[in-house]
């Protein structure tokens, strides 16, 4: 029997409008994520990710190369938000986190994109690098939810997400897909000018369990809700894979559904200061760095590892 989405529940009972109302006030004194730049969106102000007050989009369109229960066989609804809380210098969506690449949409547009990708069939509807335009979601799905709109919905983050960002979608986020990128300071330092992110992504990644639990499937292993772990291994075990690891097993769940991920490339910061990425991050990751951090994961215990997939597709938009 289908499980219809809990967004649905929260538009009947007034939970998304208030929440979507709450949402755009914190753009006046813009607090969304743990740079709390304090800058008035609403008033066309820009911070550190250089996301204005109407939600840019780079692509949106069907995603066969995310995790099998996300693609599943008809692909995963995705919608690429442009713009960056914590920017990576090795990015390799550089153009669209970094310089902004899209076009600015409104909430009506939003909403028509949604319920495009569900019409198309998508499994979900996937929301890439969402945490700067949390406001925008919540608006959007209003009109998104009255026209239909019935499919899970994926909050697909970095993790560098505020706990009060996060908690205005509890009982609307289905399921929640971060990354947890490093645990050591120095490196989210290096790489982000962010030495808080470890213990953002400790607090956001806490919630995001609390409030979705371990990943449900369907009878075709299909994702309809809860918590799906990424984490990018880096060169030189710089990303403390098996910390990384530990955590989750022992504060999330031993139960967890995790992607340890071996496509980490090297990238020079483009931002024209000639800076290069941290320490030996120059080079991609051996073959044997992989397998050593497969089996730190596997260390820890029963933790649900998804199995590498290479194969990808996605339809832009102009």
């Amino acid at each position: 029997m289908k499980r219809p989405s809990q967004y649905i529940k929260a538009l009947e009972t007034g939970l998304l409008e208030k929440q979507a109302a709450r949402a755009l006030e914190m753009m006046a004194n813009c607090r969304l994520c743990p740079r709390k730049c304090g800058v008035d969106r609403m008033a066309g102000e820009t911070g550190f990710c250089g996301a204005g007050n109407r939600a840019r989009v780079s692509d949106f369109g069907p995603h066969f190369g995310e995790e099998s229960p996300i693609s599943g066989t008809r692909g995963s609804g995705t919608i690429f938000f442009a713009h960056c809380g914590l920017g990576c210098d090795f990015c390799q969506n550089f153009d669209i986190s970094h310089q902004g690449r899209g076009r600015d949409v409104s909430d009506d547009e939003l909403a028509g994109m949604m319920l495009s990708l569900q019409e198309s069939g998508c499994h979900n509807i996937n929301f890439v690098t969402p945490s700067h335009w949390v406001p925008h979601i919540l608006s959007a799905l209003l009109p998104a939810v009255e026209g239909g709109l019935e499919i899970p919905l994926v909050y697909n983050t970095s993790a560098y997400d505020r706990v009060k960002t996060l908690r205005l979608l509890d009982g609307i986020v289905d399921i929640y897909m971060p990354d947890f990128k490093f645990w050591d300071e120095k490196i989210a330092e290096d790489t982000c000018g962010a030495p808080d992110y470890p213990e953002a992504a400790r607090r956001a990644i806490s919630e995001m369990g609390r409030q979705a639990g371990d990943l449900a499937l369907d009878g075709e292993g299909i994702a309809v809700s809860g918590l799906l772990i990424r984490h990018l291994v880096l060169p030189g075990g710089l990303a403390g894979t098996g910390k990384v690891m530990a955590f989750i097993a022992r504060e999330i769940s031993a139960n967890a559904y995790v992607n340890v991920m071996p496509q980490y490339r090297p990238m020079r910061e483009r931002s024209g200061d000639g800076k290069k990425t941290a320490r030996d991050m120059e080079r991609p990751i051996s073959e044997k760095e992989y397998e050593t951090a497969l089996k730190e994961a596997r260390a820890e215990g029963p933790l649900r590892l998804d199995p590498p997939r290479r194969v990808w597709m996605i339809q832009g938009f102009e």
